[in-house]
């Protein structure tokens, strides 16, 4: 059985009444498809919301800090640090992934350079010119190669003359070669321009979520009274406003480059990939965008999710391109029009993938492993597809 590469993930996840993504008016996220127009989860929005979910941290551990306030990061990693390293060889760590020569350089310095743009703030301090993810294990682990070159150079002018020609770009290729990222950091890349700090390619990769078939949306148009007010004998509201809503079953895909993430996390093992694809699993078929949450309370789990071990990657949006219609709910038409997609486009290409879902519904058309619950799905993926 040849090993496939690809875990391409399917999900389909019906929500009631609200507004999960929003544009600069407060408006849905929308966007034409197949003609008509869908609502539309951003995939920064989703990747977001998997990213602070309790689950991905108890799974993955914390997860990179996306942030240009260069002063407060420093604040918060000599914190997080102190017990381990004393506070110069945090700051000098820090000087060299951000590219810059002197800690003041993080405070109160506006450099305008090729490997830190930056922008003092009279709040916070310097910034740097884009907001990059940052990972306390990824300074960690040069705070490590700091200390070890260190104890290896005892002579103070040549441990500097070390650390200044290990740490230059072309020379620290070879251990950012064998370096563990932080998962989250394989998982969602990373574009680096400054200091050392890497550039990773994403192993994962999430498409807008869309809806299945046509939305028209609605405006709740509602107000706040003022208490005090109303004891005192006057009426009205205190202030009104309106707020776009609607309903829909959403199609997410994502899918998870195996050969990429072990590369990304200092070439582990097939098994701990499948792994940690497996967990990517639970939290996109799991977790919600928090927008107006508690207000419209869309806490659904998905309804169905189809897992496929491939050769390539796969979008199955195209199932929807013509919008599903239905008087009688948009769910089970949708999961029938996905199925008869999915089967149409595998039988066209003769693709060979190792398919297995779970459904609320039974399913019997969908060719693959069917499991009846969403755990054993996962578990699946752990076994790399094997019964």
């Amino acid at each position: 059985m040849t090993t496939k590469n690809f875990v391409n993930f399917h999900i389909l996840i019906s929500h009631s009444p609200s507004c999960l993504n929003r544009d600069d008016m407060g408006m849905q996220k929308t966007a034409i498809f197949g003609g008509t127009r869908r609502v539309r989860i951003s995939s920064q929005s989703l990747k977001r919301a998997i990213r602070t979910s309790p689950y991905y941290e108890a799974q993955f551990g914390k997860p990179s800090e996306r942030t240009k306030q260069l002063t407060l990061l420093r604040n918060k990693y000599r914190e997080l640090l102190k017990d381990k390293f004393p506070q110069d060889i945090i700051d000098t760590v820090l000087m060299a992934v951000a590219g810059v020569k002197e800690i003041n350089d993080l405070e109160t310095e506006a450099k305008d350079g090729k490997n830190n743009e930056a922008a003092k703030t009279k709040t916070t301090g310097t910034v740097s010119g884009a907001v990059a993810a940052w990972s306390v294990y990824e300074i960690e682990k040069y705070c490590d190669f700091y200390q070890q070159l260190k104890e290896e150079h005892t002579d103070e002018k040549v441990f500097q003359k070390t650390w200044e020609k290990e740490t230059k770009k072309d020379s620290f290729k070879k251990f950012n070669a064998a370096f563990q990222n932080s998962v989250d950091i394989a998982l969602s890349g990373r574009m680096a321009t400054s200091g050392i700090m890497t550039s990773v390619d994403a192993a994962l990769a999430v498409a807008h979520v869309i809806t299945t078939h046509t939305v028209d949306g609605d405006l709740d148009w509602f107000t706040a009274v003022d208490d005090l007010n109303q004891e005192a004998g006057e009426t009205g509201s205190a202030h009104l406003d309106t707020q776009e809503f609607s309903a829909g079953v959403f199609y997410r895909y994502a899918s998870l480059n195996l050969i990429q993430l072990q590369e990304n996390l200092g070439e582990v093992s097939r098994e701990k990939a499948l792994e940690i694809a497996a967990h990517t699993l639970h939290l996109l078929a799991t977790v919600i965008p928090d927008a107006k949450r508690n207000s419209t309370a869309a806490d659904n789990p998905a309804d169905f999710v189809c897992v496929s071990l491939s050769d390539q990657p796969i979008s199955l949006a195209n199932a929807f391109e013509e919008p599903v219609k239905s008087k009688n709910g948009f769910l089970k038409p949708s999961v029938k029009q996905f199925v008869d997609y999915k089967e149409k486009v595998y039988q066209g290409y003769e693709l060979r993938d190792q398919v297995a879902f779970f459904s609320l519904d039974k399913q019997e058309a969908l060719q693959g492993k069917a499991c009846n619950t969403l755990s054993s799905l996962e578990n699946w993926i752990k076994q790399d597809g094997k019964e």
